[in-house]
């Protein structure tokens, strides 16, 4: 099917995300199987997780602290009385030939986060998107099709078990999203907090966070929902993005054409950039539920739910909030610093340790940042202490160094450390601020560059330039920038 490009304003999308998110937990929901990703298949696997006879489950206590947490974080009633449930299907990855899951009575429930889109004149767009559930799960294995990406068109399947019982929390959305970009805003916002939290490293490209979107289309005005269509196999926020974008036209397309909608699972096809079917949807009645037998209700007392709630960290829409109106950053910068937690706290402890704020956020976002892409590396393995950050931009600050010397500097700082002001001074690097030397060095570039004062004052203005370079070049990079264009102006125009 050719798809039209243009939505079509006569219809809007709605739009909800269930959210699978792999708790970093170093054992597995119900056994002491490791988790460890790159293990060899079929290795990480016990007696528990494959359904053999005669085991019971036994519940990882810190699944239920983190699927807690995750339930505060997300503004959630927190259950104090819960219980597991058997879901029942059939297929090669699931050894028991069900999940043990939770239905109708789930850890967390009825919450909220708030989502920012950082517009293209640098404002921000608020929206609150509510959660209607949490809950905690164990997840199947990984099948592997020989020949292809999926069972269609595979010589043979592999089956990894590896997964099998790793410790799940789903995270369901309400139907609170109109487009592409905002479900992929709030799968990033999803991903900012749990690992604020540290409970998950929300590694889309291991699995660690896989998103099945639920989308329909409707006439603008309608209250009823349309035919909802399930899409999988999302393995990045931007695939999220153009994937809805895709399906929402392709619906509206079918629609206009008078096709009716099929509820349905497709799949994301990013070769092709098209969605195309899987499966017919299930609808919960299809599973079977009922309450899973090898194991007693879950009950959190109000001790453990302060405790934990104590442990909690400031989360990220709270220092977006914080940097904007107590420290004065725009949504941008805000968004980028906040976007990692050590990356934060690493800008938090050089403004605390008296680095102005705007310079310190800017070397951190630019100059840093690049050097730890550079280097593959994370913010707190580099040498440089914020400390030592915000004494090097105190030097900026103070005109003992030029911003030039500084990022010239910076290097070694990031690879070796050591105070910033030991090393300008052992390198002889302090900026000439001095009038009467600076004017000395100008007088002689001048006079030893006739020619070129001459074309300058014909109107060729841009030679400017050249006579900052050639006085940053006689003094190895240490006049005043500013002092020298101020002193500069008035002897190249005579």
């Amino acid at each position: 099917m050719t798809i039209a490009a243009p939505v079509s304003t006569q219809y809007e999308a709605v739009i909800g995300l269930e959210t699978h998110c792999q708790l970093s937990t170093q054992t597995k929901i119900f056994s002491g199987s490791s988790t460890h990703f790159d293990a060899p298949p079929n290795t990480n696997i016990d007696p528990v997780c494959m359904g053999l006879p005669g085991v019971l489950p036994v519940l990882n206590e810190k699944v239920l602290e983190y699927a807690v947490k995750a339930g505060l974080a997300l503004n959630c009633e927190i259950a104090t009385y819960s219980k597991f449930d058997r879901k029942q299907y059939f297929y090669p990855d699931l050894p028991k030939n069900y999940q043990i899951s939770q239905y109708d009575l789930p850890i967390a429930k009825n919450g909220w986060l708030e989502i920012e889109i950082v517009d293209e004149d640098g404002s921000a767009t608020r929206k609150r998107i509510g959660i209607t559930r949490a809950h905690m799960e164990e997840d199947a294995g990984k099948l592997v099709h020989a020949g292809s990406d999926r069972l269609s068109g595979s010589a043979y399947s592999l089956v990894d078990y590896n997964r099998t019982g790793v410790a799940l929390i789903e995270i369901v959305s309400e139907p609170d999203m109109r487009s592409g970009q905002e479900a992929a805003e709030y799968a990033q916002e999803l991903r900012r907090i749990v690992r604020y939290l540290g409970i998950s490293d929300g590694n889309m490209q291991e699995g660690s966070l896989r998103c099945d979107v639920n989308i329909s289309v409707r006439p603008v005005g309608q209250e009823q929902f349309g035919v909802k269509v399930e899409i999988k196999n999302m393995n990045s926020f931007s695939a999220i993005a153009r994937a809805i974008d895709y399906e929402i036209d392709r619906q509206i397309t079918a629609i206009e054409a008078g096709e009716a909608i099929v509820q349905e699972t497709r799949l994301w096809e990013e070769g092709s950039q098209r969605t195309i079917s899987m499966r017919t949807k299930e609808g919960s009645s299809d599973y079977r539920y009922f309450p899973e037998p090898d194991l007693g209700p879950i009950e959190v007392s109000a001790f453990q739910l302060e405790e934990w709630k104590s442990e909690l960290p400031e989360l990220p829409a709270a220092k977006r909030h914080r940097y904007e109106t107590e420290l004065g950053l725009s949504p941008y910068d805000t968004r980028v610093l906040t976007e990692d937690r050590q990356v934060a706290e690493y800008f938090e402890a050089t403004v605390e340790s008296g680095g102005d704020t705007k310079q310190a956020a800017n070397w951190i976002m630019g100059d840093i940042t690049a050097y730890l892409k550079n280097e593959k590396l994370n913010i707190t393995e580099i040498a440089l202490s914020p400390r030592d950050l915000a004494e090097l931009i105190g030097l900026i600050d103070s005109k003992t160094i030029s911003g030039k010397i500084a990022k010239d500097l910076l290097p070694q700082l990031l690879s070796e450390g050591g105070s910033p002001k030991k090393l300008v001074e052992s390198k002889g690097l302090t900026q000439i601020s001095d009038t009467g030397e600076l004017e000395k060095i100008i007088d002689e570039l001048l006079a030893a560059h006739p020619q070129e004062v001459e074309q300058f004052r014909n109107g060729k203005t841009k030679l400017k330039g050249f006579f900052v370079g050639q006085v940053m070049k006689r003094t190895s990079g240490r006049a005043d920038p500013k002092l020298t264009n101020q002193l500069l102006e008035p002897k190249l125009k005579g």
